[in-house]
């Protein structure tokens, strides 16, 4: 027993960071920022904790700063889909989507020639919505070597009620849930250098680097479609809000049919806010991990599961960012894009990255998912409802390791779980 305690306690220090990582177990565990942000460094992140927060109105308006929503879109805030810089719930069997997207593209990733590269369902008076986007899930069953059964869920996305007209009749589409926010400037500081596109050492692992706009080396979205925090908020902005940036000039995709409105300004989103919320995204802290058993850990490693989950990286330097500078984390991701198998493909490839291909999501802070955003809906789609299912839905380069888990006794199923629920 003493040994063990001894142990527990090296476990906890290993992941122990104090300049980065903050001891908040709370549902504001994502919110907080990285205790060594100090002075006036920490006006910029309040400042983009308030833009991230607050909602977007249509132009014109009083506020000035904060006008130009729209026309169409599908949240007036970051902060709706990433509630406390958390994830949001997968959506429910037959409602309209709250939190999630619905993301399209033709063969040869082409955008519809009607309804864009995104289903937006709100809009603003006077402007019809795109469409409706619903799921229907169906239920999976199984059953691990020792007998106890499981059941997941397969998801079926439809659209209905298009306002303009039927979409193209070879439409691919994949629905993405929000991930959390935290932590981002430090994964945008660390190397992408286990890559091994064609799997030279035979271990079954193949991680791919997604090469993005520009030739850049994209490292954020489900599928590293985004190279930096500043693209990916540009991004967001433009897709989900119907905000122009300096990045991204244009308008979410309207057809000809939709009136004339307003705009907030060339750009909507000045260069400053931009900044501002990409500095707030940034500079947000990441809880520490708990106490977990040493089988458990044992596990994940037995299991494989860190050849892509990577525990542990060395961030590089950073002259505007000297707090995120050579900062050990240890995040549980190689943010390169695998093969995860035919069950979870969306058929829909994006810049190299294939139907298949997904980047491996970051583990810290995953346990605290259930205080922060009241749910533990997990992957891309949120079809698992917790981590066992998460695992079980593993396939293609992760099948050794699905099966693997499959093949335990619950005891140590039920180790892992407590282990990974501790990042």
């Amino acid at each position: 027993m003493i040994i063990r305690i001894v142990t527990l306690s090296i476990i906890s220090a290993f992941f122990a960071n104090g300049e980065i990582t903050v001891d908040d177990m709370s549902r504001e565990a994502f919110t907080r920022p990285l205790p060594n942000l100090l002075g006036e460094r920490r006006t910029p992140f309040f400042v983009g904790n308030s833009f991230f927060n607050q909602n977007w109105v249509a132009a014109p308006a009083s506020t000035a700063g904060r006008d130009g929503l729209g026309p169409l879109f599908n949240t007036r805030s970051c902060s709706s889909c990433h509630f406390k810089d958390g994830r949001g719930p997968a959506p429910a069997e037959d409602q309209p989507f709250r939190t999630t997207i619905l993301r399209i593209s033709r063969p040869g990733q082409m955008p519809d020639p009607i309804y864009g590269s995104q289903i937006q369902g709100s809009s603003l008076p006077g402007v019809r919505p795109e469409a409706d986007v619903r799921v229907a899930y169906e239920v999976i069953t199984g059953t691990f070597a020792d007998g106890e059964t499981y059941a997941l869920r397969r998801p079926r996305y439809r659209l209905e009620n298009p306002s303009y007209g039927p979409a193209s009749h070879d439409l691919l589409i994949s629905a993405r849930v929000a991930p959390a926010v935290i932590g981002l400037g430090l994964l945008e500081r660390i190397s992408l250098g286990n890559a091994d596109p064609e799997d030279k050492d035979n271990d079954g692992i193949s991680g791919r680097i997604n090469i993005v706009q520009d030739g850049a080396i994209g490292r954020f979205g489900w599928k590293a479609e985004q190279a930096t925090v500043a693209s990916q908020v540009a991004a967001a902005f433009q897709g989900d809000m119907g905000l122009t940036t300096s990045v991204r000039p244009d308008e979410n995709h309207t057809t000809s049919q939709n009136p004339h409105m307003e705009s907030g300004g060339s750009p909507e989103v000045s260069d400053q806010i931009l900044d501002s919320v990409a500095y707030y995204c940034r500079t947000l802290a990441v809880p520490v991990a708990r106490k977990s058993s040493l089988r458990g850990r044992q596990l994940f490693t037995e299991l494989r599961c860190a050849a892509c989950h990577t525990p542990e990286h060395t961030t590089g330097s950073s002259p505007d960012f000297p707090e995120l500078s050579h900062q050990q984390i240890q995040p549980y991701t190689d943010l390169l894009l695998h093969d995860m198998g035919d069950e979870l493909s969306d058929q829909r490839p994006v810049f190299a990255a294939s139907g298949n291909e997904w980047r491996t999501p970051p583990l810290w802070g995953i346990g605290l998912i259930p205080k922060v955003n009241g749910h533990s809906f997990l992957l891309h789609d949120g079809r698992a409802r917790n981590v066992t299912e998460a695992i079980l839905w593993h396939g293609g380069e992760a099948h050794a390791s699905r099966e693997a888990f499959r093949a335990l006794p619950k005891a140590d199923r039920q180790e892992l779980i407590e282990f990974i629920q501790s990042l």
